[in-house]
Parts: structure tokens; C-alpha cells; sequence
């Protein structure tokens, strides 16, 4: 048995290839592929007739997410919106460590005070608050968090090498923020890295970036069994 997105209609000048690949990615990145085991297929008739365009552009969209990692196609099966294993998962948080750390490195460097401020203007509406107490909002403020570190980088290659890692990361971060004690964690996790950014402490902003992302992948290989 396998589930079905359900996606709205196109309509925009842009390409409907564009536009289907887009509408394809959001979906799949909100779909909650780790939260179940029913595997999701994706129907390109039925896709093609929910956006109201041919399946032209539909089949482009999905080769174009076939080569970025979201979908599988299966022979005489269909296509698949792609689980990662947990191995996969542990060895895309380990490359992403390494991409955040040189970013945060990077910040130190260049980003400016007010850039660094609004890191820690992010976490102000959980003053006094646990953040499990609002898991939901706190999570896409996470996300974010690690987001605008990349950004800040002002690295265009790194930026780029980012982008589409950055996406299987914020599936498998949205899933695991409200385990264990994460949450609370994380936001400590935040606060002692804007710390080391406002005071320029580029060895220590880059170590604590780097071990905060390695831990997700502690968690993630001690206890993260729905993956296997």
C-alpha cells in the first residue's frame, strides 16, 4: 500500500517544467516521509491531471529529482518519493558538518554584526519557554537557523553544494527535533555558537557548528531505528 500527494494546479509564465518541479520538491520536503514506513508513490497521469498541464513537464520534474536524490524510479513499480537509509542519513549530516563548519568559519570573517544579530533575534520569541512547548514553530526556526549560517558564508560554491543537501537535511532535522531531548539541547547548542560568531571566535564558531551537527548524527545512528 503507498500514500499519494495531493498537489494544487498550475498556473504561472514561468516553464510548467519549473513550475512542476517546485511544486513537486515543496510537497515532498513536507510530505513527513520519515514520520511513516507506507511507502509514497508518485503517479505522473495523476499529477500531471492535479496541475492541469500534459505529463511532458511532469516527467521532466521527476528526472530532475530522480538525479537530486528525492524519487526512485522502480522497474514495473512506479516512482517512489526515496527514505534514506540510515547510513545515507548519517553520511549526509557528516558532508553537511563539514560544509556548516567552513560557513561558520567563514561568518567570523565576514558576515557583518548586524548580519550575526539577527541569528539571535530568531530565537527571541522562545525567551522564558521551552521550545516543546512550541515544537512545531521551533523547528522551522531551527531549520532556518542552520539555513542563514550557509548564507551568511557569502561562499557562492558553498552556498551551492549546500542547496540541495540542505533539503534532505531539513526532512531529516523536522523529524528528529521533537526526539529525546533535542529540542532543548539544540537551542543551547544555538546560543553558545552565536556567541562564538558576535565575538569573531572563528576556531570556536567552527568547532561548535561542526560538533552540533555530528551529534545529530550520533542521535540519528543510536536511535533512529525507523530508518533501518
Amino acid at each position: 500500500m503507498s500514500e499519494r500527494l495531493v498537489v494544487a494546479p498550475i498556473g504561472s509564465r514561468e516553464t510548467f517544467k519549473d513550475k512542476a518541479y517546485q511544486a513537486l520538491r515543496d510537497v515532498i520536503v513536507s510530505s513527513g516521509v520519515y514520520r511513516s514506513r507506507t511507502d509514497i508513490r508518485l503517479d505522473e497521469r495523476q499529477l500531471a491531471q492535479d496541475f492541469g498541464i500534459s505529463r511532458t513537464p511532469v516527467r521532466e520534474a521527476m528526472a530532475q529529482l530522480e538525479r537530486e536524490g528525492f524519487v526512485r524510479s522502480i522497474p514495473r513499480r512506479g516512482i517512489y518519493v526515496v527514505r534514506k537509509t540510515k547510513q545515507e542519513v548519517i553520511e549526509m549530516i557528516t558532508a553537511w558538518a563539514a560544509l556548516e563548519s567552513m560557513a561558520a568559519r567563514l561568518v567570523t570573517r565576514n558576515a557583518s554584526d548586524e548580519d550575526i544579530a539577527g541569528l539571535r533575534r530568531m530565537f527571541a520569541r522562545f525567551d522564558g519557554t521551552t521550545p516543546h512547548a512550541k515544537l512545531d514553530e521551533y523547528s522551522e526556526v531551527n531549520i532556518a537557523f542552520h539555513q542563514t549560517i550557509i548564507e551568511l558564508s557569502g561562499n557562492q560554491v558553498l552556498i551551492k553544494l549546500a542547496e540541495n543537501l540542505f533539503t534532505h537535511m531539513r526532512m531529516i532535522r523536522g523529524q528528529t527535533i521533537g526526539e529525546d531531548d533535542r529540542a532543548e539541547r539544540s537551542i543551547h547548542d544555538h546560543m553558545n555558537i552565536i556567541q562564538a560568531l558576535e565575538a569573531r571566535e572563528t576556531e570556536r564558531a567552527e568547532d561548535l557548528v561542526r560538533q552540533h551537527a555530528l551529534g545529530l548524527a550520533e542521535h540519528v545512528a543510536k536511535h533512529v531505528d525507523y530508518l533501518d
